[in-house]
């Protein structure tokens, strides 16, 4: 069935015809914008974008004046397709309870996102027609080690575009409970999972011969690890607090692993070592309120006092479902306190790109994938809307939940 599946999304792509948007701002990739431009698409991919562009024949046009053309947008931290509503647990997957070191295993680091991915979720639709949104990287949470992520076009397909692409996990506050209320052993216990994990990896028949001494992790958990500790699979880890992520970072440099930030409240503290270090940082610029005492020094221009300190910014809802529509509108925050227009796209476009390795998405150059929006104006005001939808060179239905209650109560019975 699966099979059948992929085969039939790729004749949808491969049938669908030419498509060209016409007349518009046409940001090409960030930091280029051109005026009066046309953009090209064609069996999925982008043959063109600029100006002076010819309109291939028999394409579908789309008259792109007085609007905005962008790549789409990429959420690089979602619980879309994963969480529907919260409070339906047979809508949630991928997001673990509260952790206990007694009663629960706080590594899952196994669990891969993947399975448990519904396309046809109503968070998805929602996404994508209020939002823009064309890539989510579906990530779960709980415990100190949620699992691995996976990057899904929001078109319906269940075929992630990668898989896996990163472990997720937590320390500091958020973490502590995995380690009986603190902090710093939280972060020892991290430390001390990656060492049982590597001492897996380097000797797995004393593992198999239960010749080893108990490990902080199960068999399928410790295999999971062993794409981190060799750098070819990012960490992309919660924490907020300047000492939590100095932590991370002594232990990143000692274990040579690749890692990215999320949340970091105080990161901006840091800005210069992150910088250095080039570990990039999922941020809500609209998280401007301490979560906790261990990280109270909370800025509203955070994201752009780590941009201009060359740290990579990916603006991000953090992992929420409900709200992924609103990553324009954090992006649009990010300006409004201080950071380039431009940077600002890039946060939503080629910089999740960059981290989770999707070299084809991001930009409208030519050879990326086919993931056009067409705003009516800037997408970074809240009055905008975007009024076309392209993935892989489909035009997508303008349709959500949300679309559909509007137009059912558009209009009510009078009461008698």
């Amino acid at each position: 069935m699966k099979s059948l599946l992929i085969v039939a999304a790729l004749a949808a792509v491969a049938n669908a015809e030419p498509i060209a948007i016409t007349n518009a701002t046409v940001h090409v990739k960030p930091g280029t914008a051109v005026e009066n431009a046309t953009v090209v698409i064609d069996k999925g991919v982008i043959i063109a974008a600029g100006a002076g562009v010819a309109v291939p024949a028999g394409a579908k046009v789309i008259d792109g004046k007085g609007k905005v053309v962008t790549a789409g947008f990429i959420e690089g931290l979602s619980s879309v397709g994963l969480v529907g509503v919260e409070l339906e647990g047979s809508s949630v997957d991928g997001r673990f309870g509260a952790t206990d070191p007694v009663h629960e295993d706080p590594v899952h680091a196994s669990f891969e996102a993947r399975d448990g991915f519904n396309p046809r979720d109503v968070g998805v639709a929602v996404a994508r027609v209020g939002g823009g949104i064309t890539t989510v990287i579906a990530a779960p949470a709980g415990g100190m080690i949620a699992g691995q992520s996976a990057a899904f076009t929001l078109d319906g397909s269940s075929d992630p575009v990668r898989a896996p692409l990163a472990m997720n996990g937590v320390i500091g506050s958020e973490g502590a409970s995995a380690a009986g209320g603190s902090r710093g052993k939280a972060i020892e216990m991290l430390r001390e999972l990656l060492d049982d994990a590597r001492s897996y990896g380097k000797d797995k028949g004393s593992y198999e011969r239960n010749a080893k001494r108990r490990l902080l992790a199960d068999k399928l958990d410790l295999e999971a690890l062993q794409p981190v500790l060799t750098g070819k699979m990012p960490l992309v880890i919660e924490a907020h607090a300047e000492a939590d992520i100095r932590a991370l970072l002594r232990l990143a440099a000692a274990q040579k692993l690749k890692i990215a930030i999320v949340g970091g409240a105080e990161a901006w503290r840091v800005a210069a070592d992150l910088a250095k270090a080039k570990v990039p940082v999922f941020v809500d610029p609209t998280a401007n309120l301490p979560a906790n005492l261990a990280a109270s020094d909370v800025h509203d221009d955070a994201a752009a006092v780590l941009d201009k300190a060359g740290v990579p910014v990916v603006i991000s809802t953090l992992g929420a479902s409900g709200t992924a529509r609103t990553l324009r509108q954090l992006a649009g925050n990010a300006v409004a306190h201080g950071m380039e227009w431009s940077h600002a796209l890039a946060a939503v476009t080629t910089a999740p790109a960059a981290l989770y390795g999707l070299d084809k998405r991001g930009t409208l150059e030519k050879g990326s994938a086919g993931d056009v929006v067409v705003w009516s104006g800037d997408p970074f005001e809240t009055s905008t809307v975007p009024e076309t939808v392209v993935i892989n060179g489909v035009v997508q239905p303008n349709v959500s939940h949300q679309t559909r209650l509007l137009e059912r109560y558009r209009k009510l019975p009078m009461a008698r």
